[in-house]
């Protein structure tokens, strides 16, 4: 078993799972369904390749939650120049977004050879790879490399991506068994992204609190001591 990790982190992300219309929401933490259609954007996948989405909703998916990020809302507005000088009021939409926020995500499979084939993709793209919304381009790095070990356990153990102000416990929502009574289903399964007719189907997934690791201790290099 193996876990390939993801940081997902930018100044702005945006991940609905469930809003249409007028109010554009975000969950507070990345989607199944988003970070899959990262995936086959890095692998160049059609939207309507059924088979290829399979083959990615196969993987046991988590996120860890290292900074949780503040809300933003943003106010749009559009019209028609038509529309205008008929006197029409503008279509006013609301966009949710979340702010500064870092996320690390883990994707398990017993299938290596999938896992190394996608840290490929991610560092090579077919199509730009942003988080959730294509105003949310991701910062570097992007993929942090392959684990070996559960998903769970990779999480638990990873160092924090970011320092924090106290030590509360961090926040992990994570794929979960369907007889798990803890479990709750959350319309969060890509089957298809057509625009055409985009569908979704339901998952079972269950929220963890767990103590954070260690942050990463000082060395000993020195940038500078090849200019000295």
């Amino acid at each position: 078993m193996a876990t390939l990790l993801l940081r997902l982190a930018a100044p702005l992300q945006s991940w609905g799972a469930d809003s249409k219309f007028e109010t554009r929401k975000t969950n507070r933490e990345p989607t199944k369904s988003g970070v899959i259609g990262l995936l086959a954007a890095a692998l160049g996948l059609r939207r309507d390749d059924a088979a290829g989405l399979a083959r990615l909703n196969g993987l046991h998916f988590a996120v860890r939650a290292d900074r949780e990020g503040s809300l933003l809302v943003d106010f749009h507005t559009a019209n028609r120049e038509e529309d205008r000088k008929k006197g029409k009021a503008p279509y006013v939409t609301y966009r949710h977004y979340l702010q500064d926020a870092v996320f690390l995500v883990g994707l398990e499979s017993e299938d290596t050879a999938l896992l190394q084939e996608l840290e490929t993709a991610l560092k090579h793209p077919v199509y730009p790879l942003y988080l959730g919304r294509r105003s949310c381009p991701p910062t570097l790095p992007l993929c942090l490399g392959i684990r070996a070990g559960k998903l769970l356990d990779t999480l638990r153990a990873e160092p924090l991506l970011v320092k924090r102000r106290n030590g509360a416990p961090l926040h992990i929502v994570a794929d979960a068994d369907p007889a798990d009574a803890a479990a709750v289903p959350r319309r969060d399964l890509a089957v298809s992204f057509s625009p055409i007719h985009r569908q979704y189907g339901f998952r079972p997934v269950r929220e963890w609190n767990t103590n954070p690791p260690e942050m990463p201790g000082a060395t000993e290099h020195d940038a500078m001591a090849e200019l000295r």
